[in-house]
């Protein structure tokens, strides 16, 4: 194998998530006569028991979506709008709204695994919740990045006046800083998770569970109201969709972010790619420069509306923004929306879920930061989002926090289809670098004609404002150096770096209709079979 990880395949359905324990959640429920969407909300439950820092009943996701039966593309929103009693203008930095109670918007997760389910799945909530129950009853082995973001956080944390609300929740009795082979169980989070099999999501957004939520929020100081929870409804959309060396690739309308991944694609549509070196530098100039040219429109325009978005889609501007990335000049554009109150990292996790009758199923959730805004209401396991970090205090900005509206968001879970059929399921995490390193693996895979797991292994990079590019060390240093001279600021990132993501993703054969798993070694990712 030459160190390298082996194809996963299967004709019977796949699981690929960033746990191991999460992916064989999902395997399971396809092993046990569950479909696809019953699969994708069992690896959403088990996720929030294995890695917590990111996943969790109260945070926010959007889903793209295959449905068999009736031979089309669906997306869901669950993402989440600014509560109707948020204070507006109070705050002057992002910053402020990292951690505490009013950077918490209403929980979305919870709903849009329920809907997945209710609308397409088979199963009842008990079998989609019991992985997920025994995970968090029995415990399981801290692993490597989620053993670091343990540590991580009880350094942030620590000082917070609801720490030991945390602390308890995760750790239970165990002292300082988890080690090397702790074991960690949650079960106050497996009793929440078969009240919520008994009785339904309504505990959770209406009921005994979601006043206890609020009850604690307000005794904090938030702002999030049994309003705001009981208005949680996901929605299901049409995707936007985008021609690709003859592929049709869907992902999430806005309030998501996905045609910045959509039109990065149709931009470089017009180059010949396949022809370049893998990895070579005409081919990284062609790809960063028309990421960094998109990110800045979308910056720019991050909230187009129907006549908006059409534009931004349309010929007349595609082929303009081609014209700007085959001029040799460099680039000096934004890539990120600002600052980030973190260093940029993953804040989210994506899966990809296939099954037997040719559903599927691409789900890309997050907590906003590392375990949210930090509040673990106690006795419930449930720990709260921060995902108004993500917007902007400047009620005049392009993302506003203001009382009802919906908040942009950087998520693109994507499915890929040939002759109206899926070929490519592929999503990763990492906020504003998300569209940027999926577009690249996609590159590797349909233009190189990588494998999908050599497509997600291949090295990337991840761009962020003016000039600076963050490149992953396994690119030649000869490359590297010749892409400086073309107005590249390089910096020569860890051979295997977060900051690019972690990407999970599948790929099926149209001719045979194998199913083939990619799993990112850059997080504990994992390919699971029935």
């Amino acid at each position: 194998m030459d160190g390298k990880r082996p194809t996963i395949a299967s004709l019977h359905g796949m699981v690929a998530a960033a746990h191991p324990l999460a992916a064989q959640a999902g395997a399971k429920l396809l092993a046990t006569g569950g479909n696809a969407f019953d699969a994708a909300a069992a690896t959403a439950a088990a996720l929030s028991v294995v890695e917590p820092s990111v996943s969790g009943l109260a945070g926010i996701g959007m889903a793209t979506c295959y449905v068999a039966a009736a031979k089309r593309v669906r997306t869901l929103d669950f993402a989440t709008r600014v509560p109707a009693e948020f204070p507006a203008g109070r705050f002057s930095r992002r910053e402020e709204l990292y951690r505490g109670p009013l950077a918490c918007g209403p929980p979305g997760c919870l709903a849009g695994w329920c809907e997945l389910v209710t609308t397409h799945g088979r199963k009842r909530l008990h079998d989609i919740f019991a992985p997920a129950i025994a995970l968090a009853r029995d415990g399981h082995m801290l692993i490597d990045d989620p053993g670091a973001r343990m540590r991580e956080a009880v350094q942030a944390l620590q000082d917070l006046p609801y720490f030991e609300d945390w602390r308890s929740a995760y750790l239970g009795q165990t002292a300082g800083a988890p080690g090397p082979g702790t074991v960690m169980r949650q079960p106050n989070l497996a009793r929440t998770l078969e009240i919520i099999a008994d009785e339904g999501p309504d505990h959770f957004y209406r009921g005994v569970l979601g006043r206890k939520i609020i009850a604690h929020v307000q005794e904090l100081g938030g702002c999030l109201t049994l309003q705001d929870m009981a208005a949680v409804s996901p929605v299901w959309l049409d995707p936007l969709v985008a021609d690709y060396r003859g592929l049709q690739v869907h992902t999430p309308p806005p309030p998501g972010e996905g045609f910045q991944f959509l039109l990065t694609l149709r931009v470089l549509d017009g180059f010949d790619l396949p022809a370049m070196p893998p990895d070579g530098a005409d081919q990284l100039d062609t790809v960063w420069r028309a990421i960094r040219l998109i990110a800045g429109l979308r910056i720019g325009q991050n909230r187009p509306g129907p006549a908006a978005l059409a534009r931004i889609l349309s010929d007349p501007l595609v082929e303009a923004m081609r014209a700007r990335v085959r001029d040799p000049r460099p680039l000096h554009i934004p890539a990120d929306p600002g600052a980030e109150p973190v260093p940029a990292c993953e804040h989210a996790t994506s899966f990809s879920v296939v099954d037997r009758d040719g559903n599927a199923v691409c789900v890309t959730q997050s907590l906003g930061g590392p375990f949210g805004c930090g509040v673990v209401v106690p006795g419930t396991g449930i720990c709260l989002n921060n995902v108004l970090s993500w917007g902007e205090v400047d009620t005049s900005g392009p993302n506003p926090l203001v009382p009802g509206a919906d908040l942009v968001l950087p998520l693109a879970p994507s499915i890929t289809t040939q002759a109206g059929r899926p070929v490519v399921l592929l999503g990763a995490p990492g906020r504003y670098g998300s569209s940027q390193t999926q577009l690249q693996t996609l590159v590797q895979h349909l233009d190189v004609g990588l494998p999908i797991q050599d497509a997600i292994e291949a090295p990337r990079a991840r761009l962020s404002d003016g000039r600076r590019v963050q490149a992953e060390g396994r690119i030649l240093a000869s490359t590297l150096e010749t892409l400086r001279g073309r107005g590249h600021d390089v910096e020569v990132a860890p051979d295997w770096s977060i900051l690019v993501g972690g990407t999970q993703g599948i790929a099926i054969d149209p001719q045979t209709g194998v199913a083939s798993g990619g799993a990112d070694p850059r997080r504990e990712g994992y390919v699971a079979i029935p």
